[in-house]
């Protein structure tokens, strides 16, 4: 995703109203998140359970003695 975006009309020189809506906040999610804020753009993060990390966040179940090669 490392594309620059152009904000600016060429019309006009004013701002674009860019905006962005990321689904779901796992790894991904939260990655898009921060790429998209690094440029400026506002961005609202969706997620359907009550914390962030998806998968990842349930790590400790699958390994509970943190056992794994991350």
């Amino acid at each position: 995703m490392n594309e620059l975006i152009d904000t600016t009309s060429e019309d006009t020189g004013d701002a674009k109203r860019l905006r962005a809506l990321v689904i779901g906040g796992g790894i991904a999610g939260i990655q898009a998140a921060l790429d998209l804020a690094n440029a400026r753009i506002p961005v609202t993060v969706v997620e359907k359970s009550p914390s962030l990390g998806g998968r990842m966040a349930q790590l400790d179940k699958t390994f509970p003695t943190m056992d794994c090669a991350i």
